[in-house]
């Protein structure tokens, strides 16, 4: 997905900056051989933001454009007739956010097991869990299995955290890319197999009276914590790829021939592409827009998988909870939320 953006490059907004320590890999390696991968991990990358100089004002008129669609869109969504006439609509979808994200986790699981990859491609099973790889190939599958039924989902929640803290001991800061992951099964853990699961069905999602009074203080943050780890993961994820190790971003750039639709520097484009990137998830972050900046995601995604024609199971987190984000809407803890959710009604984009 995160190559999808670069066709944006060309539009420049406030940059949001980080300072992360070197790691290894990125979503760019969806799209380039290893061999380019291993090339552009070891070439020097030169910075981002020096592709500003010379281009100063195709960054302001870019930048001036991005700012006002943002603006226009959000006096949009908190037009109060619009806001009357859809949120009916929009406060029905919200029964299925919960739902969506339990087949999601579901759904990866499984591709898990099946491609004998972790989160990405670049991950693979034996190479992380060794001669235990086959193993949890097939536990992956049953998680995945269960999971869509919608059953011990918050067993296959704590299993997949532990996978996850396995992960970050044995990668490093490089899991952080996968955020949107960690925000699932934190929701899961809490939230449980929810409605339209086999668990509601059979009447077996019931939490002993401790470990149900332990959980309830966190179920108003299950969909928050989502959000932001959701957000941070696209950041991440555009610094890593777009600032850190922008020879990747230049690679992709370069290999298909992007400049033959956006007719500029190539360091330029991934400037534009970091710094949209990295505005959208800041928007998801702190609650700004939230339905659209999903569906923008979402947009893009699709986007990117027909043009690059990149495997879609990696992605499903983002189609998921992309989605889910967009059914749940606003929170009281997000921005937007907390400000302009009133009177029984909330912004619509």
């Amino acid at each position: 997905m995160h190559r999808a953006l670069i066709g944006l490059g060309r539009m420049a907004g406030v940059c949001f900056p980080l300072l992360l320590p070197t790691i290894a890999s990125a979503h760019e390696v969806y799209v380039l051989d290893p061999s380019a991968v291993a090339a552009g991990m070891a070439t020097a990358s030169p910075n981002p933001f020096t592709a500003y100089s010379g281009n100063e004002l195709s960054f302001f008129f870019w930048g001036f454009i991005v700012f006002v669609t943002t603006l226009t869109i959000l006096f949009v969504s908190l037009f109060r007739v619009f806001e009357r006439l859809a949120d009916p609509l929009l406060f029905s979808l919200k029964q299925w956010a919960h739902p969506l994200v339990r087949l999601t986790v579901g759904a990866c699981l499984l591709s898990f097991g099946i491609a004998g990859k972790l989160y990405g491609t670049e991950i693979d099973t034996g190479g992380l869990f060794g001669s235990w790889g086959v193993v949890m190939q097939a536990l992956f599958v049953l998680g995945g299995v269960v999971t869509i039924a919608g059953i011990y989902v918050r067993t296959v929640a704590i299993l997949s955290l532990t996978v996850y803290a396995y992960a970050a001991s044995a990668l490093g800061w490089y899991v952080l890319t996968y955020a949107d992951h960690l925000g699932s099964y934190l929701l899961l853990l809490v939230l449980g197999a929810g409605s339209w699961s086999l668990e509601n069905f059979l009447h077996r999602g019931y939490l002993p009276h401790p470990m149900r009074r332990y959980l309830q203080p966190f179920v108003p943050f299950a969909f928050p914590v989502m959000r932001v780890l959701f957000g941070f993961g696209l950041i991440f994820a555009a610094v890593y790829a777009k600032f850190i190790h922008t020879q990747l971003a230049l690679d992709v750039v370069q290999q298909y021939h992007l400049t033959t639709y956006f007719p500029f520097d190539p360091l330029f484009i991934v400037l534009g592409a970091l710094i949209i990137e990295s505005a959208a998830g800041l928007m998801m972050l702190l609650g700004i827009e939230i339905r659209w900046t999903a569906l923008f995601l979402v947009f893009w995604l699709t986007l990117s998988l027909l043009y690059f024609q990149e495997a879609v199971w990696p992605h499903l987190i983002l189609f998921g909870l992309g989605i889910a984000l967009f059914f749940h809407g606003y929170d009281r803890y997000s921005l937007e939320g907390r400000f302009f959710k009133r009177h029984g009604i909330e912004p619509v984009l």
